[in-house]
């Protein structure tokens, strides 16, 4: 399985979420991106990004200051409303 890493150190919020969705268009189904970020609000802004988008939060850690995120993308596109 592949494993990309994208680094966004000292960004903060909206573009460290906004910066792994346009690198997870570019990955595989089921590959991983693995994001480090120091913005703490990051923590929340990824876990409302997977669930909003059916990406898989597989990872997350935090040592002093510093936060890592493992998401893998998901394998189907999330279903479209129908009206």
């Amino acid at each position: 399985m592949s494993e990309t890493l994208l680094d966004v150190q000292g960004l903060t919020c909206p573009l460290p979420v906004l910066k792994a969705n346009k690198a997870l268009r570019s990955l595989a189904p089921g590959a991983r991106l693995v994001v480090l970020a120091t913005d703490p609000a990051s923590v929340k802004d990824f876990r409302a990004y997977a669930a909003e988008t059916g990406h898989a939060l597989v990872g997350f850690s935090e040592e002093k200051g510093l936060f890592r995120f493992t998401l893998r993308k998901r394998e189907d596109p999330p279903a479209q409303d129908e009206a």
